[in-house]
């Protein structure tokens, strides 16, 4: 018995005993992770460096390494990375060994013209900064329930610093743009939608009152008067719900829509410079 031997070796002893049921017990985990280990493809690792790491759910994976493990395990299409460019879209499909299928790029386009000066206050807001919290007062403190609140949720949502508010509503910067639509669903209004990049014209509007009730709280909101759905010899732009919206896959850029609009609402998203981006003025 160990209460027997001196005292130094007693110490001994219990060291040696206690030291030898550490190593058998680390064998044993040693052995019981080699045989219950998840191997992961080496094919993972590489896609995540090829990805952009943004981990903005754009792909409609919730990061950059789910949806790597996507691609490789569940036989994800390769290219819906809203971020990545055509060379690491290429990348990664030759790690898999497949053709990529490039999406249309796209871009978020604000559906509002509410400027300060131009829509009418009900109310006016002091507070925390944050669309959610202020939709719940009779939607924003303008007239128009339907408009940019302009607090910036999508401001605070963007992780590419492409979105910013501007004399009241939201400006986005095409050229920084990766259509991940995280400011379409931080948007609480609901304005702010993903068109094709390369489309010309907008519509900034998203009131679905009728026009009367319009023209009561904004200068530049649409009144439904149709002009430029029975102007369009496309058919490219359709009324629903009091509010006109353009079908792009129709629409060929004549810019018929916005010669005609009364209320100088539809936009040429590129401006009379050529340049990307149009800030709306009262």
């Amino acid at each position: 018995m160990l209460q027997d031997l001196p005292m130094g070796l007693e110490i001994l002893y219990t060291v040696l005993i206690l030291a030898s049921i550490a190593l058998v017990l680390g064998a044993l985990l040693a052995v019981a992770a080699k045989i219950f280990a998840v191997r992961k493809d080496p094919r993972i690792d590489k896609i995540i460096d090829c990805l952009a790491g943004a981990n903005c759910g754009g792909c409609g994976y919730s990061g950059c390494a789910a949806y790597a493990r996507a691609i490789v395990e569940d036989g994800a299409e390769v290219g819906q990375c809203p971020v990545c460019d055509a060379e690491s879209s290429q990348a990664i499909a030759d790690i898999m060994g497949v053709e990529v299928k490039h999406p249309v790029r796209r871009r978020a386009q604000v559906m509002c013209s509410g400027v300060h000066g131009a829509a009418s206050y009900k109310y006016l807001y002091r507070g925390l900064a944050d669309c959610h919290s202020v939709a719940r007062l009779g939607n924003g403190p303008r007239e128009c329930s339907h408009g940019c609140i302009g607090l910036g949720s999508c401001v605070s949502a963007c992780a590419f610093d492409a979105i910013h508010v501007k004399d009241g509503v939201a400006i986005v910067d095409y050229d920084k743009c990766r259509a991940c639509g995280m400011c379409v669903s931080a948007c609480p209004q609901h304005i702010i939608e993903l068109v094709p990049f390369e489309s010309r014209y907008w519509i900034g509007c998203g009131s679905h009152d009728k026009g009367n009730v319009v023209r009561s709280y904004c200068d530049k909101g649409c009144i439904s008067c149709g002009l430029c759905v029975r102007n369009c010899p496309n058919h490219a732009i359709t009324m629903n719900e009091n509010i006109a919206r353009i079908n792009y896959d129709l629409c060929t850029s004549c810019g018929l829509c916005m010669s005609k609009c009364p209320r100088h609402i539809i936009y040429d998203g590129y401006g009379p410079d050529g340049k990307p981006g149009v800030e709306i003025k009262q």
